[in-house]
C-alpha cells in the first residue's frame, strides 16, 4: 500500500513508525509482501544486510527487474505465501507484512481488484485458482451472502448476492460494482464507493487472506529467532483484531472469554509486545498518502520460548458456513 513520489515509485505506508521501533535494522529481514520493493529497499537503507522478498505474485517479480539486480544478493526473491514463510528461511532478524492488495495490482485494471476501472472480475494475486467471477458465478446465493457478510461487513449482503445470482454471468469488474451500487443508497460526497466492501470480501475469499495472515503469524514465530522483530500492517479491523489477539495470546496476555470459567494455563510467552497500542500514521505521512489512515501497525519481539499453535477461531478470524446467511 503506497503513495507515488518524485524520488521513489512507492513509499510503504508507516515504513517510518516500523523503522524507528525495530531499530537498529540489523541481520536478516523477510517481507513477506513484496509487491513494488518498497518495504525491502528501505529496509536494506536502515542496516539489513539482507531480506527475502517473499510475493505470491508473479508479476512483483517481473516488475523488479529492472532494479533488483542493482542489489546483488542483498535481495533473494521467493514466490510464496504467508503461510509457508517459515520454509523460506529461519533464523531471522525480522519479518514485515504488509496486508491487503498492493497498489500494483490496483493499478492494472486487467487484474481485476478495482471497481474504478473496468477489467476481467479475476482478483487472483497469485493469478492462479478460484477468481472472483468464479465465485458470483457459481456459488450458492446463500454461499455468496456470507462471504460478503463476514468477509466485507456489509449489512445489505443477502440483497446483494440475490442482485448478483440474478444477473449472472459477471465478468467485469464495473459490471459488479454497478449491481452493487444499484442495492445501496447513493453514496454521499467523501464516503467510500457502495462496492468497496462487496470488492473487499471477495478477494479476501479468494485469496484466503484470513487464513494466510493466520498460518502466517504462526509461521512468523517459528522463523524468528529469539531477539527477532515482528511487524504487522493491517488496514481494517478484522485483520488488526486477529493480530492483536495473535500477539496478546502468544505473549501471555490472552484473557478468559468467560471469567467465571477456571483460570487457563498460559503458554510461555513467544513475544513482547513493544507498545499496547497500535500505530497509525501522523499527519504528515496522512497528507502524503491519504491511503494510510486506516492502516495500523503492531509490532513484538520474539522471546526464546518454544513455537506453538494457535487455533485461528481464537484470533476471531471469521469462519464460513455454507448457507449461514
Amino acid at each position: 500500500m503506497s503513495a507515488a513520489t518524485p524520488t521513489s515509485p512507492h513509499i510503504p505506508v508507516l515504513i517510518r513508525p516500523i523503522i524507528a521501533a525495530v531499530a537498529p535494522v540489523t541481520g536478516v529481514w523477510l517481507d513477506g509482501t513484496f509487491g513494488n520493493g518498497g518495504y525491502t529497499r528501505e529496509l536494506l537503507a536502515a542496516g539489513a544486510d539482507k531480506v527475502i522478498g517473499v510475493d505470491r505474485d508473479p508479476l512483483a517479480f517481473e516488475m523488479a527487474a529492472d532494479w533488483i539486480s542493482s542489489f546483488g544478493d542483498k535481495i533473494e526473491c521467493v514466490e510464496g505465501t504467508f503461510s509457508k514463510l517459515d520454509e523460506y528461511a529461519s533464523d531471522l532478524d525480522g519479518v514485515v507484512l504488509d496486508l491487503g492488495v498492493s497498489s500494483m495490482q490496483l493499478d492494472i485494471a486487467e487484474r481485476g481488484f478495482s471497481f474504478m476501472r473496468d477489467g476481467p472480475l479475476d482478483m487472483r494475486m497469485s493469478q492462479t485458482g478460484k477468481s472472483a467471477a468464479d465465485i458470483c458465478n457459481d456459488e450458492d446465493e446463500a454461499d455468496i451472502a456470507s462471504i460478503i457478510f463476514l468477509y466485507g461487513e456489509e449489512r445489505a449482503s443477502r440483497r446483494i448476492a440475490k442482485a448478483i445470482v440474478a444477473a449472472r454471468p459477471l465478468t467485469t469488474t464495473l459490471q459488479l460494482a454497478s449491481i452493487v451500487a444499484s442495492c445501496l443508497p447513493r453514496s454521499k460526497p467523501n464516503q467510500s464507493h457502495p462496492a468497496t466492501r462487496t470488492f473487499q470480501a471477495l478477494r479476501i475469499a479468494v485469496n484466503n487472506e484470513y487464513g494466510e495472515l493466520a498460518m502466517g503469524l504462526m509461521a512468523a514465530e517459528r522463523a524468528l529467532k529469539p531477539g527477532g522483530q515482528l511487524a504487522v500492517v493491517t488496514f481494517h479491523s478484522v485483520e488488526d483484531r486477529m493480530v492483536k489477539r495473535f500477539l496478546q495470546a502468544r505473549s501471555g496476555g490472552m484473557a478468559n472469554a468467560n471469567r467465571y470459567a477456571p483460570e487457563s494455563i498460559q503458554d510461555v510467552a513467544a513475544f513482547t509486545i513493544n507498545k499496547r497500542k497500535a500505530i497509525i500514521a501522523d499527519a504528515e505521512e496522512l497528507a502524503m498518502n491519504p491511503r494510510s489512515r486506516s492502516a495500523k501497525l503492531r509490532v513484538a519481539t520474539r522471546t526464546d520460548a518454544p513455537a506453538a499453535d494457535i487455533d485461528p477461531a481464537k484470533l476471531g478470524m471469521p469462519m464460513m458456513n455454507k448457507g449461514s446467511r
